[in-house]
């Protein structure tokens, strides 16, 4: 079950989370300051895992490009939480391609050790059912991925290539504990006592995300228990009028 109040517990094993999506440029539908406000989210987590002393376990796209300015790079040096660990989401490799990641940022931070990558699960690669892979943690390991994971029930669209979490959490029972990216929609299913969880993005960057309520989430390894933290936000910044002017 999710869980609505973390400080009932003791600390969290991992913060979970996705699709960061960090960029210097303005969301056309954001009235804000969108280079504060992402950081304010970034400070966020950070003061959180602080809080916790825990893992913060991200399933890719860290950047919204594969290039990222040597200002955001030196930002994201300077404001990313401690103990980070990610994939190679398709935002983060230049033309979407794992064979040249080295040419990318993340890999840069990677090299400066301001993050560590996980060794599978990036964009591209279908996770190996014949071993465990992703981040270990005690007794459990979670298997990270950057995928197209529809929720149960959600519309699709012409040519989607999705698989459902069930279906995943059926494919892959070794794992207490899935953690993809890529959908931007947040939501969490269970299997056996099992978890599949999407968190969804850090910020809005497009009109039709107005209603999301972007979160993290924070798991316990004893237990196998997850619970969202809601991130704040400000529901009057998201704007529809390039649409209408469209």
């Amino acid at each position: 079950m999710e869980r609505h109040s973390h400080k009932k517990r003791g600390p969290a094993s991992a913060i979970l989370t996705a699709d960061w999506h960090l960029r210097e440029d303005q969301p056309v539908c954001r009235t804000d300051d969108f280079w504060e406000t992402q950081w304010k989210k970034v400070t966020f987590i950070s003061n959180l895992q602080k809080e916790h002393a825990c893992a913060v376990i991200h399933a890719g796209d860290l950047f919204n490009h594969w290039k990222p300015s040597p200002n955001l790079i030196s930002q994201t040096i300077l404001k990313l939480p401690d103990k980070f660990f990610t994939i190679y989401g398709n935002h983060d490799l230049p033309q979407h391609n794992l064979d040249n990641a080295r040419k990318s940022g993340v890999f840069t931070l990677a090299a400066s050790k301001t993050l560590q990558l996980l060794s599978s699960g990036h964009w591209g690669v279908s996770p190996e059912q014949g071993s465990l892979i992703g981040y270990h943690i005690g007794n459990s390991t979670i298997l990270v991925w950057h995928g197209l994971v529809i929720a149960e029930g959600a519309p699709t669209w012409p040519g989607c290539i999705a698989v459902t979490p069930k279906h995943l959490l059926k494919k892959y029972p070794k794992y207490p504990l899935i953690l993809t990216g890529h959908n931007h929609q947040p939501f969490v299913a269970v299997y056996e006592n099992r978890y599949s969880v999407n968190p969804g993005s850090l910020t809005r960057q497009t009109a039709d995300q107005n209603e999301m309520k972007p979160r993290v989430y924070l798991w316990w390894e004893d237990t196998n228990e997850i619970e969202p933290v809601y991130l704040p936000i400000d529901d009057s910044i998201i704007s529809r009028e390039h649409l209408i002017n469209a």
